[in-house]
Parts: C-alpha cells; structure tokens; sequence
C-alpha cells in the first residue's frame, strides 16, 4: 500500500470545486479527484460537504472509453477480470465493485490515519457502511454493524453475520452469538443464498467497466463461455468471504515454539515512542500475524484506493472508497454507472449515487443504459441534480438529520471504550437494536473469543502512544492518554500479550509528573474540572437526554433486554433532531486528582509493578528455551570503540565505580532471570526499574522533607536497589541515568546526617525503616529476578552509632560527586555539583566537629595524667584532616562563607590543642608554655584567613562578627594566660609584660562594643575585663618598678586611663556590680599609692578627695547588689521551688561580702585620713566654708560607719542600704569632688 498520508488544503468556493486539482498527493497522484472540498447546493436545500482526500493509491485519471451502441456486454472483453490500476479492488473479482468482507476495514484506516482517531474525527468507515446507514429509513434489507467507540470517534465494520455463522458451523467459533441470534432474533436461522440475477448483474457491471478502461470498444471473445466462468468464480468468492473471517485471537504455534521465526517479514506492532529518553517500543512477536503484509485475511490492511476526509454537515468522517473515477477532456471526474433501461433508477440507488459523488468530491455522474446487455445511449447527470432524478426523488435535508441522528444515537449508547457493539436490524424490520457484545461475550466461558478484541486494543494503546509522542500535547490530554491505556489493559489477556501490557503500563506510570513542583499542585484543578477519574472504569451509563426516551426499553413486545438501546422505528430517524446531538459526551476524560506526592508516587508505583509483572511472566525459564543449533554460530557482543555511542568510556567508568563501592559482584553483570540483552522485555524491564527508582527517589524526598527520616532511608535504598538493577542490566549507560544515582546518592547523604542528628527518635526511625508494603515487596522481589540489589547495602544501613552515620554520610557525597566527575555530568549539571560539593564541605564539617568534641572530652577526663595521650593527638588529625577537606570543597565553589565558618573551627580545634598542653607542668610552678603559644598563634592565623575570606562584613554579618568575638577570644585567652602564669623562666618580665599588653589591645580591636547585638553585653564585659586587666598590669608594674621616672609616669597615666574605660563600660552593664566595685576599690589603692608618695598636705587632700569622688560612684554597683538581694529574697515566696536555670547569674554573696568589708575599711581609712588632713589644715590657714562642711560630713559617715561596723549581726541587705545612705551623704556634703554618676 503506498504511504501517502497528506492532509488536503481548504476548499475553494463551491463554483471552483468542479474543477480545482489536488496539490498534496504522492507521486504520480496529480490528477485524482477534482477540489479538496467543496460546498453543494443541492435541490434548494443547502446541505455542507466538504471532502479533502487524505491518500490515494489511484493513478492519473484518464478518460473513460465510450461503447458504441449495440455493444453486447454480455460478451467478455479481452481484459476481463485481468488486474487493472485504473479499476483498484473493482477488477479483482467478477463481483464488480463489491469485494472481500473485511470486518476490520475501519481499523487499517485508523491505524494509518492515527492523528485523526480520538479527536478529530467522529466516524472512521468503509463508504459502504455508511451508505448503508443513511438509507436505513428507505430500505427493508438488514443491517448488521459492529461499533467501536475510542475518544470521540467510532468505527464502524460490517459485521456478516451468514459469514460470521458458516464459520461457526466448522469451527466451533461464535457458537455464543450464534446461539444468543437464534434465541432472540431468528430462531430459524438459515444461510440465504443469492440469486442467479444477482450474479448476472454483477458481472454484467463488471465487463461493462473492463470495455470502458480497454479504450477500443471492441468486444473480443474470451477462450470459455462466460456462464461457466461465473458459476465456479461465484462459489470461489464465496469460499474466499468466509475466509476473510479471523479467528479468535490465539498465540501461533510457530511463534510459541520458535521465537525466532516472528521476526522473518514482520513489521513492528507499534511506532517508536519517546517518552523523556524511552527507547522506541519494541516488536511484540506474539501479534506480528495482525500486522504482516501477508495477512490480508485479517483485515486490518488499509487496501481502500482512497482514504477521504468528509465533512458533512458538522459531522467528521474519514471514510474509504473504491469508487473508480474517470476524466479527461472536458470531464474532469465523473463517476461510471450501469442502469438497465426497463428498470427506472429508485430512491436507494439514487442516495447511493450522490453520496459516492458526494463522499468522492466528483461533480457529476455518466450513465450508461442497456436492454438485456446491449448498450443503448449515456446520460450526464450532475451531482446536485441526482436527488430530483424522475422516480429518484429525495430531500438532502432528510438525510442530513438521518445522519445526525445515527450518529446521535450511537455516540450516546456506545459509551465504554473497547467494547464492541453490534447494530442489528433484521431484514423487512422497522426496529433497529444496538447490543453490547462485550458484555455478552464475558457470559461466555472464554471472553477472548471476541476477535474484535485484539485490533480494539492495539488501537487504543497506538492513539495513546500518539498523543504522548506530540511535543505540543500539553497536561490537559493526559486524562484521555489514560483512559484509552486502562481500556487497552482491560481488553488484553495478561498471559497473551505481556509486552503490550507492559508498555501500556509504562506509559501510565509517564503521565503523571513525579518532579511536579509543589506550586502546580494547587494549580491543577484546570486538568480535573470533574472529580470522577474517566468513563473507562465500571461506570453506570449516563441517562438518556430525550424527553420521549426512544433508548428506553419499555412492556413493548419489540423491546430486548439485552439491547443496550433500540429504535422502535426507522421513521424516527428523518425527524430533525429526534437524537439529540450529544458528541461532547464527557469530552475531557479527567486525570485523577493527587493531593499530595505520595499518593502521585504510589499511582506511579502500581503501574510499574504492572509492567513488571508482565515483563517476568513473559520470561521464559532456562528449561523451556529450546537448544543451541550447533550449525548456527553465537554471535557475540563485539562493540568497535569508533563506532561507540555517548561518552567514550562512561561504561567503564561506571563498571570501576560500583566495583569501588562494592556494587558488582563477580560474574554479575548480566540479568540472572535469562533475559537476552536488546530483547522487548530487556529494554522495557530497564524502562520501568529507572521509573521505579525515580518514583522512591521522590517518596524519600517528600518524607524527608515530613523529616519522617526511617520512611525516607526506607525509600531511597528501594530507589538505589533499582538503580542496582538498572547497572546491573544496562549495556550502554546514558549519562542522564548517572545522573539519577549522584542525586540519588546526595540525598541518602542528607538522610543518614538527619538520622545522626536526630539520634533521640531512633526507635521510631527504626520501626519506619523497617516497615514494607506489598507493592514494594513484589517490586523487590521482581528487582532480584535480575540482581541481589546489594550494590550500595552500605549507604542505606540504619546504624546506631553516630560516627558510623557520619562516615556513611560522607561516603555517600563523595560517590555522587565522583559520579560526577565521569564524562561532562560536572559541566552539563553545575548545579547539582555545588549542592554535592557544598553537603561535602558540610559533612566535612559535622565529622570534624564530632572528633574535635571527642577529643574535648578526653581532655576534660584526664586527671591523673598530664601528657597529651595518643588518642588525643589522633582525634585532632582527624578533625583537622576534614575541616581541611571541607575548607578545599567550599573553596572550589567560591562559597566564602562556609569556607569562612570551617577554618573558624580550625582555629577553635587549635585552641583545643592548646588548651591539652596547658596541664603539663605542676599547677604552682605552671608556665605559658611554647606549644600553647604556637597553637594560639595558629588560630589566630585561621581566624584571620576566615575573615580575609568574607571580605568585608557586608558579605555576611553574622559570620564575620561571629569570627571577629572568636579572634579576640583567642587574644584574651593568650594574653590572660601569659599574664596569669608568665612565663618568667624564660622572658623577661618587661618583655611579658609588653607581649600581654599587644595580645589585650589586639582583643579589643576585634571587640566590636558599638554595635547593637544580642553579643553586644558580651564584647563590652571582655572590653571592661580587657581594661581592667591592662590597669591592674600596669598599676602592678608602678608598684614593682624602681627606676625610670618616665617610664613610671606612662605606667601611672595608662592604669589611671584603663581604670578609668573599666568602670566606664561596668558601669553600662547590669549583671556585674562586683566587677565594677572591684575596679573602683582598685582605683582607690592605686590612689592610695599615689598618696603616699605625695609629701604636701594639699595635694594628698586632692588625692583623698578623689578617691572618696571614685567611693561615692560605686553607689551604682551598691544599688544592683541590692536589687539583685531583693529578688532573691522574693524569688521563693512567688514559686515554692526556685526555677532551675535563672537569666541572671545568682548573686555569689561570699564575694559580695569580702569586697563589702574590704569597702568599709577603705572608705572608713579614707574618711580619718581627710578627717586628719582638713582638721590640721583648719588649724593653720583661715577656716573655708566649704572645707567646714566637708569635715562636719565626713565625721558624720565616719561616726555611722563605725558604728555600723561594730554591730556584726547586721545582714547583708542593710549593710548595702547604709552605705547607699552614707554615699548618698558624701555626695550631697560635697564628700567627693564630682557628682555621682
């Protein structure tokens, strides 16, 4: 059959239909019918028709040869019944233009015209049929249809049911129908026999049109008599209609027994199909016989000369057509009949003649008249003039509504896809019955035995293969796609035809979107407008819309209760709209609605365990395959490297990859079910196990995401089990599928870290990991037909040890990003590659974290032992080794920050290591030692890189000021230790002294106590701290150095200064009042010390009033003692028991009292040293006002303070108060020299 399959251009107006030309056929196709498409005006009521020929096999149109008159067409021309191109199926048999039955007709047309089917077309039929339809009200002979529905469209065959019954009658076949026939319809059922006038006319017609295409007109005598060539050929037609009958569908011997011989002269079942990166369908070698050019008893052949798209009215037909056509000179295309000139042309003639002119686009129609054979004279008729022929009258509109009601009733009765409907109406009935066969054949024992099955479901499964392969199809499809797959599956028996099975469950498993993001979810509602998922499962018919309910089965003594709808008379049918047209009968076939991923996943997940259920019990056992031939070579699996598709190598790669890893077992790299590598079950198995794996992929995410991390671990090792399988199978590694595994990988990576992380929940973890549903036990038990699925066991242990979690981790980014590194996979995915590089870095992080406090904690434990133990050293080169790996990582991604936070826990891992060498020397002769000198300075140096890494702070603030508090730890740290425990033995002390004093000033540069911040009362503490530290230094050093005076005075300056920012910045804080009273008693001796190197009266009292000026500022640490004594004391009233952890820090009240005494003695030693110095000042000089009430004050505080001093059962609280009162007193006599702050 040649494969022209063009879709025809827009008519032209009705005026150039008649002799417009084709422009899209196949070669040597140029003159076939006349317009694309044309609109008829046709006795005063305009009836639209429009044809556009989709393919034809015709050649170039020639004239026909016009007969003498007295031509004698009883006599056989030379030609007759010789196979003739210009005739097509006509000249085959000496029927005529009638030819072989072919109960699948409809079927060749639609497989070939695939697009069309389900869509576009509502009727796919011989022109035969639909003839015969639309001349149902004229006619009394008997109608018997089959109806297929798929979509929106229906095929409509002649179903034969004389033929149909001859063949049940030596078979045995059909016996249910034959059976179901005689008890319901014609219980006398006999084969009617044709006529010796039929034949006649018959081959009449057919040497009259073998003479018209001869061009001579000569009748030339053929050797035999005509009348003994008629009888044998007739009964040869007859034996040859019978056969045309198929069988129900059983699996061939030869093909059962030997594999090997459906693939000689077959072509495949299905077209290629491409689903994301789905290899094309293979053959299924069990149906080669229906699709083998050979098989022409079948009949699923297209073998129609033309293949015409004909619209009439809204009604969408692709209609076949044997029609021969004629032209040349001033006929472009005409149509040949034969009319005996005794017998008048009647209506049904009438409508056969316009709708094949009418089907065909041939505007007009020659007739040729004869008397008892000889030729008379021709007629021409236009095509639009047939229906007002004398004796032929008839009205276009009449049959316009007969169509549209047909088609009405059919659409709103032949609603299940895949079912087969059988259009009966018995010979001289008026009543037509439409039964379900399907349902009636599922009575039966064997429901198979419906030969119609077989074509039904490959036709749903290819329109379906169709609609997936259209890059524009969008989602909106998707719901059509499923229901005509689930109607394929319905149909096929599962032990028949496993690979069909199997690819249709594939493509169901396709359709729906596994990596959907989450924001189209709430956006699909467009797809499911209804509810219900289609009209293909076991749904209750829609009720009828007709208020007269002519579908309805009533107490009429003409209804059947097997009918699925009947027409109580043909009449009904030339009533306008009596059918009401309903061709949207639920026009969008709604895709089921998941709510969430799982439920999408699970769907996804039962179709594949359907395919690969089909794809096992099609695998036949090692003892069932059949011999070696020791006469036929083997051939072997030789690949030459230049010819090698993808990535040079990528297999081996791979092959060393799982071999590191462990996934490769010796001798395992080959299914250990039998299957032959290229074979339909090898390549669609591979299909469903990637789908599988892709589908637990997207389960574990969405668990992870629940943070539900057993359920999670639980499916991605199935996803990695099948991704073993896959490996295991595959003979050439697409670069997309490693891509699957290093996803797959990183994010059981991400899901043994939550595990660790998440160690309080284990038994729940372990109780979800544990648990296994049917599905993917049976999964599983499918993936182990081809391999232990052991390949990576070790990334999905669940193990309860934290380091063991951490290293499975690890291991698990590191494989993912060395699958990465084959091929271009880093380059084609750069960002996969940084989420794998920087969960490598993090992972890094977390393992040297974890040794770093392992090793803390060796260092906490060790008592007895003042060496740094082994142990120690090793944890250390552990942490260090993975913070310097995870460093290197988020360095190669330019990723600052992390990079930044990791050599911040170096530098605290190198504190730690100081901090092991500071115990090993005896506590009272403890030194600064070297080791801890050079592992502060080495944290220093990463705290430093950390911050030339960020930059600036604008980067990332958090981390900077996170790495700066860090840095000036360190120094604090550094400096406090040199100055605690100098290092005498081996600096000098001004050298210490000078080392601590750069450490602190270093500290306070990355001290930040300007800005506001939860650390903000922190850094001022270490700020004050810093302070007070370098004033105690350097009020040391005035105490202990003799000699330069300079010197001396830039000590006395810096203390005094350093005093000075301490009490400044205490006093900004709230919680430490002891720190401040300790400063300012300090700065009171340090005055103290000045004073008595002072020798004049009068400068030692403006040093006393400064110092009693400092005592009188400490009435603000006096004031938060006192707060703090007060909750304290409220505290237990309010709760019965004291909360276990407070926000403050308690009050440490054996310190508050010692610096209490310690203040009472130098307040009350500093008022009797100003006592004495203004009374002996008083003496000599004039007394001064001023002076006169200072010393009357101080008396007074001095006189209460002693007092209070003697009474020792006073407690704390009212010691605080008065000296509160008795500052308060200086302050307002003029104690000190500056008011209180």
């Amino acid at each position: 059959m040649a494969d022209c399959k063009e879709a025809g251009a827009e008519a032209p107006p009705a005026g150039a239909a008649a002799r417009g030309g084709l422009s899209l056929l196949s070669q040597g196709e140029s003159e076939e019918p006349p317009a694309q498409g044309s609109a008829l005006f046709l006795g005063g009521n305009e009836v639209k028709s429009r044809a556009v020929v989709k393919y034809s096999s015709a050649p170039p149109r020639t004239a026909f040869a016009r007969l003498e008159e007295k031509t004698d067409l009883k006599l056989p021309p030379a030609n007759w019944l010789r196979e003739s191109a210009k005739l097509g199926p006509a000249g085959t048999t000496i029927l005529g233009n009638s030819r072989k039955s072919k109960p699948f007709s409809s079927f060749g047309m639609a497989y070939d015209f695939i697009d069309s089917v389900g869509n576009d077309v509502d009727v796919v039929s011989d022109s035969e049929n639909i003839k015969k339809l639309l001349k149902i009200p004229y006619s009394k002979s008997h109608v018997s249809m089959a109806v297929h529905r798929i979509g929106r469209t229906l095929l409509l065959d002649e179903l034969d049911i004389q033929e149909l019954f001859m063949r049940s009658s030596q078979t045995g076949d059909w016996t249910w129908l034959k059976e179901f026939y005689q008890r319901l319809i014609d219980q006398k059922w006999q084969r009617k026999k044709k006529s010796k006038e039929h034949w006649y006319q018959k081959a009449i017609l057919s040497k009259f049109l073998y003479y018209s295409i001869n061009g001579d007109g000569a009748a030339q005598p053929v050797p035999s008599a005509a009348e003994q060539q008629e009888s044998p050929s007739s009964d040869q037609a007859s034996d040859s209609d019978g056969a045309s009958w198929p069988a129900p569908f059983e699996m061939p011997s030869s093909v059962s027994e030997d594999p090997s011989a459906s693939s000689q002269g077959t072509e495949p079942l299905e077209p290629s199909y491409i689903v994301g990166h789905v290899a094309s369908a293979p053959k299924e070698q069990n149906l080669t016989p229906l699709f083998n050019d050979g098989e022409n008893s079948q009949g699923l052949k297209n073998d129609f000369v033309r293949n015409i798209l004909w619209t009439f009215e809204d009604i969408h037909m692709l209609v076949g057509s044997n029609m021969p056509i004629f032209g040349g000179g001033r006929y472009p295309a005409v149509s040949l009949r034969l009319r005996d000139n005794n017998k008048p042309i009647n209506v049904l003639t009438g409508i056969d003649y316009w709708l094949d002119n009418l089907i065909c686009n041939v505007p007009e129609l020659v007739m040729c008249f004869h008397v008892n054979g000889i030729v008379q004279k021709y007629e021409m008729i236009k095509t639009e003039e047939i229906p007002n022929l004398e004796n032929s009258n008839f009205s276009t509109k009449v049959i316009k509504d007969i169509a549209q009601n047909i088609l009405s009733f059919l659409k709103s009765n032949c609603t299940k896809e895949g079912h087969t409907y059988w259009l009966f109406k018995a010979s001289g009935s008026d009543i037509v019955k439409l039964y379900d066969l399907t349902t009636l054949c599922e009575e039966t024992e064997d429901k198979y035995q419906n030969p119609f099955t077989m074509p039904v479901a490959i036709l749903l499964y290819k329109v379906a293969c169709n609609m997936m392969m259209k890059k524009n199809q969008n989602k909106k499809h998707y719901g059509t796609v499923r229901t005509l797959l689930l109607n394929c599956v319905k149909l096929l028996d599962k032990s028949r035809h496993p690979q069909i099975i199997a690819s249709a469950n594939y493509m169901l498993s396709e359709l729906f979107q596994l990596d959907e993001p989450k924001k189209e979810e709430s956006s699909e509602s467009p797809l499911n407008e209804n509810s219900d998922e289609s009209y293909s499962e076991e749904e209750e018919e829609m009720p009828d819309s007709d208020e007269n309910g002519p579908y309805s089965t009533s107490s009429d003594p003409s209804d059947d209760n097997k009918a699925v709808a009947i027409i109580k008379s043909v009449g009904e049918l030339s009533v306008p709209e009596k059918y009401k047209s309903i061709h949207q009968i639920r026009p969008s076939c709604a895709f089921p609605v998941c709510h969430d991923t799982e439920e999408r996943c699970r769907l996804v997940l039962s179709y594949v365990l359907e395919g690969l259920k089909s794809v096992d019990s099609s695998i036949k056992k090692e003892s069932d395959l059949p011999a070696a031939d020791p006469n036929t070579p083997i051939p072997l699996k030789y690949e030459d490297e230049s010819t090698r598709g993808g990535p040079e190598g990528l297999e081996k790669q791979m092959a060393l990859f799982l071999d590191k890893m462990g996934s490769l077992q010796k001798g395992n790299y080959s299914s250990q079910s039998g299957m032959i590598p290229g074979s339909w079950q090898h390549k669609m198995k591979l299909q469903l196990i990637l789908k599988s794996s892709k589908a637990y992929y997207v389960l574990s995410d969405a668990a992870m995401s629940l943070q539900k991390y057993g359920r999670a671990l639980r499916y991605i090792k199935l996803a990695l089990q099948s991704h073993d399988t896959y490996c295991c199978l595959c003979t050439n590694m697409l670069s997309e599928v490693l891509l699957f595994l290093s996803q797959y990988l990183t994010l059981c990576g991400d899901i043994q870290l939550m595990l660790a992380q998440n160690a309080s929940n284990r038994a729940a973890h372990l109780e979800e990991f544990n648990y296994q549903t049917k599905e993917d036990q049976e999964i599983l038990h499918s993936l182990h037909r081809e391999s232990s699925c052991q390949g990576f066991a070790w990334a999905t242990d669940l193990s309860t040890d934290l380091e063991s979690q951490l290293s499975v981790s690890c291991k698990c980014y590191e494989a993912a990003n060395e699958i990465l590194q084959f091929s271009d996979l880093k380059s084609q995915n750069p960002e996969h590659y940084v989420q794998v590089l920087k969960r490598m870095g993090n992972i890094r992080n977390e393992i040297g974290v974890f040794y770093m406090n392992q090793a803390a904690a060796l260092q906490s434990e060790r008592l007895v032992s003042k060496t740094v133990s082994t142990a120690e050293q090793q944890l250390w080169k552990k942490s260090f080794s993975c913070f310097e790996k995870g460093i290197h990582n988020f360095e190669s991604i330019d990723d600052a920050t992390n990079a930044a936070l990791l050599l911040c826990n170096t530098g605290r891992l190198m504190r730690i290591c100081a901090q092991a060498h500071c115990g090993a020397g005896d506590e009272f002769k403890r030194e600064f030692s070297p080791e801890e000198g050079l592992y502060y300075n080495k944290a220093v140096d990463y705290y430093l890189k950390a911050l030339r890494s960020l930059g600036t702070r604008d980067i990332h603030p958090a981390v900077w000021d996170s790495v700066n508090w860090e840095l000036s730890t360190t120094y604090f740290t550094m400096a406090t230790l040199q100055q605690d425990y100098a290092p005498l033995s081996r600096k000098a002390q001004e050298q210490i002294e000078k080392e601590v004093s750069e450490a602190m000033m270093k500290s306070l540069k990355y001290c930040d106590v300007d800005s506001v911040s939860a650390r903000q009362p922190l850094c001022q503490y270490r700020a004050a701290t810093i302070h007070h530290r370098l004033a105690s230094m350097y009020h040391s050093c005035l105490r202990n150095q003799v000699g330069d005076e300079q010197l001396r005075k830039q000590h006395r300056v810096l203390a005094d200064l350093h005093y000075s920012k301490a009490g400044k910045l205490f006093q900004l804080l709230k919680d430490a009042p002891c720190e401040l009273l300790r400063v300012q008693l300090e700065r009171v001796a340090f005055a103290e010390f000045q004073m008595a190197s002072q020798n004049s009266n009068v400068g030692k009292l403006k040093t006393l009033s400064g110092a009693l000026d400092i005592m009188v500022r400490t009435k603000h640490a006096f004031q938060l003692i006192r707060k703090e004594l007060v909750e304290e004391f409220e505290q237990p009233k309010s709760e019965e028991t004291p909360p276990a952890a407070d926000s403050s820090p308690s009050l440490n009240r054996e310190e508050v009292t010692k610096l209490l005494s310690i203040f009472e003695s130098r307040l009350s030693f500093l008022l009797l040293q100003s006592i004495k110095l203004l009374s002996s000042t008083k003496k000599k000089t004039s007394s001064i006002l001023d002076e006169d009430v200072l010393l009357k004050t101080n008396k007074q505080v001095y006189s209460q303070l002693l007092r209070a001093s003697a009474n020792k059962n006073a407690s704390l609280s009212e010691r605080v108060d008065l000296l509160i009162h008795l500052l308060d007193q200086l302050a307002r006599g003029g104690g000190g020299s500056a008011a209180v702050q």
